[in-house]
């Protein structure tokens, strides 16, 4: 595969990037004033910078990079395709062979009942694709009151008019006239920063009934869906209590309500099964896809419906698409990138070997002074940073400035993780070696020493 190794000097890339690209989720003067990383080139499970920095990807670049990077046998796979057809739409009674084998292909890996396959571009236009499909599906059932969505606060579901609307990220509402109408949002699972003086059995159980609570201040006829991420993902890796996935499945059994389960990060392998529904008995409607479907590789997501709900939507015609909807080269990608993961058995070792590897190594890192608990689902982790873990104290200081610190720090340690407030988190490729994992924890922990003294030192371990 062709790569190119010769590129401007970092600072005119920089100020070509500041004078014509507009980032995602980013205030355009701070970053120019900085200048923005440049990434020229991965493999493994480590990227390289214009200055040559080899830093692992300990987020596997957005949640996403599953099988690692540079792949050969996925870029001969869109090549391949791009020869034969580079593309063609699935609009006005027309298909081709990659699509109808992902999405043959999606209907043996999925939950039972899931065996319908509605293609985007992403997790966000998926999820908008849902709001459709959930308020014409009752609308055919002689229900058209049925139309609220029921979400919850910190979850995040994309940042389109839709997405961002059933998400419950405060940032994106408040821009651009979010939420949408016939959306609200219920508590988040989150026991550390909101369980009080419950035990996580007895909070998980009480942030669940917060559903009931809001089915029954809508009336259960006005409300058409539940949609919820298994683990919370932006959110900080917010990993439910044991008690509540159960109650939420009862809940909306028992009050008539579509359960949509958000797996753009949960899917594919990150929690140890193929799907984070499979890790916590989740029984869901719909399942949203994107990122671990094709790896990161190439763009694509995807809505997965139950039987019922497809077979009412096809009696009628659905007015909804995307012209890039099961685009022949994104499917061929994800096709092979499905076929890896299986037959190499990527997602067996992570659930058997690996994750409990990385588990081990993470849940020891609660023990610094910095750490007031160490989340952990598969192959996604947070850190929880307190000033005083006895009390599960946040910070004195602004919300996040610990956090940006310790992230910054840790890129200059050799490791991407994020920060989400005052939490570090993780998420690597899930091909990481045991070595790897060893690596990065040690550099988490580097980094959290370094932190903790200069926290120390500015006078920053106060808590509110």
């Amino acid at each position: 595969m062709n790569q190119i190794f010769n590129h401007l000097p970092t600072a005119e890339l920089q100020a070509l990037d500041a004078a014509h690209h507009m980032h995602p989720f980013t205030d355009g003067g701070e970053l120019a004033a900085k200048g923005a990383r440049v990434i020229t080139r991965a493999q493994g499970c480590f990227i390289t910078d214009s200055e040559g920095n080899d830093i692992l990807d300990g987020m596997a670049g957005l949640w996403c990079v599953n099988l690692g990077y540079g792949r050969e046998e996925l870029a001969k796979a869109a090549y391949d395709q791009m020869r034969q057809l580079a593309f063609y739409n699935t609009f006005f009674q027309t298909t081709h062979p990659p699509v109808v084998a992902l999405a043959k292909k999606l209907s043996e890996l999925a939950p039972a009942n899931l065996n319908h396959t509605f293609f985007a571009l992403g997790g966000s236009d998926a999820n908008d694709t849902n709001i459709r499909a959930v308020r014409v599906y009752w609308e055919l059932k002689g229900k058209p009151t049925k139309t609220h969505i029921i979400a919850r606060h910190n979850g995040y579901h994309g940042s389109t008019m839709g997405g961002g609307s059933l998400g419950g990220m405060a940032g994106i509402h408040a821009q651009g006239g979010l939420p949408i109408p016939g959306i609200s949002h219920i508590a988040q699972p989150f026991w550390w920063a909101e369980g009080g003086d419950l035990s996580p059995e007895e909070f998980g159980l009480k942030a669940a009934r917060a559903l009931e609570a809001e089915i029954d201040r809508l009336d259960e006829d006005n409300v058409a869906a539940f949609i919820a991420e298994p683990v919370q993902g932006a959110g900080a890796v917010i990993v439910p209590p044991s008690t509540y996935w159960p109650e939420i499945q009862r809940i909306c059994d028992e009050r008539n309500i579509l359960l949509i389960a958000d797996e753009v990060i949960c899917g594919f392998g990150r929690t140890g099964n193929w799907f984070g529904s499979d890790t916590f008995g989740i029984r869901p409607d719909i399942m949203t896809l994107a990122k671990g479907l094709s790896g990161g590789y190439v763009p694509i997501g995807a809505s997965m419906l139950s039987d019922e709900i497809a077979d009412t939507l096809n009696s009628t015609e659905f007015a909804h698409g995307y012209t890039y909807s099961g685009h022949p080269v994104s499917c061929a990608v994800a096709l092979e990138n499905l076929r890896i993961l299986d037959e190499e058995g990527i997602v067996d070792r992570v659930g058997a070997e690996t994750a409990p590897y990385l588990a081990e190594k993470w849940r020891a890192l609660e023990d610094h002074p910095l750490v007031g608990e160490a989340r952990i689902a598969g192959m996604m982790g947070a850190l929880e940073l307190t000033p005083d873990k006895s009390a599960r104290a946040k910070f004195a200081a602004e919300e996040g400035t610990i956090g940006f610190m310790a992230r910054e720090a840790s890129i200059n340690n050799g490791l991407v993780m994020r920060h989400v407030r005052d939490s570090l988190i993780i998420s690597p490729p899930l091909v990481i070696s045991r070595a790897e994992i060893d690596l990065l924890v040690e550099r988490a922990a580097k980094t959290l020493d370094q932190v903790h003294a200069r926290a120390k030192a500015e006078g920053l371990m106060k808590p509110a």
